[in-house]
């Protein structure tokens, strides 16, 4: 179940991102409250995945997806540059995350 919270709070950390940028600042109200309620909701099952998971894991994936899952929303959704350099370290985030995966005893 550890893993299940920790995906979806890494999937929350990306709504999270997309809605700060949305909310120009904080000065558009209903993206702010998607930003503060999609934090809340991934701060919350990152602890939750803590009960179980080491902090050295848990941590590097709910960043390592909020990380890879910003990047893609800003290439597909705000036409952000795709370079060959960008692509590639996104290559790597995700190499090292199926690592820290392949690596945990849990």
């Amino acid at each position: 179940m550890a893993w299940i919270y920790l995906l979806i709070a890494g999937a929350l950390e990306i709504v999270w991102a997309y809605a700060m940028k949305q909310s120009d600042s904080f000065t558009r109200f209903w993206p702010t409250v998607i930003m503060v309620v999609a934090m809340a909701g991934s701060f919350g099952l990152l602890a939750l995945s803590m009960r179980t998971l080491p902090l050295g894991t848990a941590y590097t994936i709910w960043t390592g997806i909020g990380a890879v899952g910003a990047f893609l929303v800003g290439i597909m959704v705000l036409g952000e540059q795709a370079s060959a350099a960008r692509l590639g370290a996104a290559v790597l985030i995700v190499s090292g995350l199926v690592m820290m995966k392949l690596s945990s005893a849990h």
